[in-house]
């Protein structure tokens, strides 16, 4: 009983001085990464090497939206030059869907904070659906991230 008394009064104790939270049984809620913070700079940093090497130049992206839960993002977009240009697609993997019509130059993304780096768990560039539809099944990510699909 002292124990539990303690432990109790260690827990208010901690939350009182702001170093914690009792969520019982909930998870984090989802947030926004203000526009020049370093979580926001860190995630499109991750995101940012596999695409480079995949279009074979540089890249930066207008996010659309990021939303951030428990060491989760989804990140939708568009990439651009450098300069803030559209991507040249000749000679990409995307060429042929750009010249039959059925390419858009969005890009959504699916990473994961792991020992305190962010990982690209899936990203798809040019979809002219929604591709994230299954993303919280099958990579068990939280549904709260996610653009609502109607």
């Amino acid at each position: 009983m002292k124990l539990l008394l303690a432990s109790m009064l260690c827990t208010s104790s901690l939350i009182a001085q702001g170093g914690g939270s009792l969520k019982m049984g909930t998870a984090a809620v989802p947030h926004v990464p203000e526009k020049g913070s370093m979580e926001r700079k860190a995630i499109a940093d991750a995101l940012r090497a596999p695409v480079e090497k995949q279009l074979k130049q540089p890249v930066i992206f207008k996010i659309d939206n990021l939303k951030v839960q428990n060491n989760w993002a989804f990140l939708s977009g568009r990439p651009q030059n450098p300069e803030g240009s559209a991507i040249d697609y000749t000679n990409t993997v995307y060429q042929d869907a750009v010249d039959a019509g059925a390419f858009d130059d969005g890009i959504v993304a699916l990473l994961r904070k792991v020992n305190g780096k962010w990982t690209v768990i899936q990203y798809v560039i040019g979809a002219t659906d929604v591709p994230y539809v299954d993303w919280v099944k099958k990579y068990r990510a939280p549904k709260g991230i996610f653009i609502s699909i109607q």
